[in-house]
């Protein structure tokens, strides 16, 4: 193991320092923003594993211009963790684990599924939309992890958020689709403006929109989801 591995290690199992405000933050809006989670040598060190096993597991090919909306917002590839003991340290750590549990108010959580979504140049918008549609849970006491492993300006296509959209049904019942961005932007235009960032977030199954990607290379978003 190297010395930067060492360091990326040693991070991953010291907590992370959960201020209150986050936590209030959290159960207020449907979502936070997590300064310094990782440190970009930690993000660095794990990012060429997961970037592989996505290339490796990858099985959507086709062009953009043959798929459909959904298939034109992100290539993705779940569960890494059961094929990459790299991958399983950064998606298993004990940092991460506890931010969630914070954020939840409880003990201990348990991990639902991984996921390594990753824009491809010119793809399209991910609509608007509620992940809770795609978990077979009967709790809404889940939260997710957006943890970008490049810089996500802008033009990169970055996540959005609609404050408060945890407290309401609309749209759980519909997949990612150009219903579910038209459904949502007609009930609550006010609340889906894009308003993107950047780094580390954690969010309750709130509605969630990933604008278009206009660079050249690819953006990766992995993301985990605790309950």
């Amino acid at each position: 193991m190297s010395p930067t591995s060492e360091t990326a290690v040693t991070e991953l199992d010291r907590p992370y320092p959960l201020p209150r405000r986050a936590v209030d933050g959290f159960a207020r809006d449907g979502f936070v923003h997590l300064p310094a989670v990782l440190s970009a040598e930690t993000v660095a060190t794990y990012e060429p594993a997961v970037t592989s096993e996505v290339i490796r597991l990858n099985r959507q090919h086709r062009p953009l211009a043959e798929r459909d909306t959904y298939g034109k917002a992100f290539l993705q590839v779940g569960n890494l963790w059961e094929h990459s003991a790299q991958v399983r340290e950064l998606v298993f750590s004990r940092r991460l684990a506890s931010i969630a549990a914070g954020l939840l108010g409880v003990e201990s959580v348990r991990l639902y599924h991984d996921q390594a979504l990753y824009k491809e140049p010119s793809g399209g918008i991910t609509p608007w939309h509620a992940d809770q549609y795609y978990w077979p849970l009967s709790t809404d006491r889940v939260a997710t992890l957006w943890l970008p492993l490049q810089e996500t300006p802008m033009e990169m296509g970055p996540l959005a958020f609609a404050r408060g959209s945890h407290t309401f049904s609309l749209g759980r019942d519909l997949p990612i689709s150009d219903e579910s961005e038209a459904s949502t932007r007609r009930r609550w235009p006010s609340r889906t403006s894009r308003t993107l960032w950047s780094r580390s977030h954690w969010a309750t199954p709130a509605s969630i929109v990933g604008g278009p990607s206009t660079t050249p290379g690819p953006t990766e978003d992995p993301c985990h989801a605790a309950s």
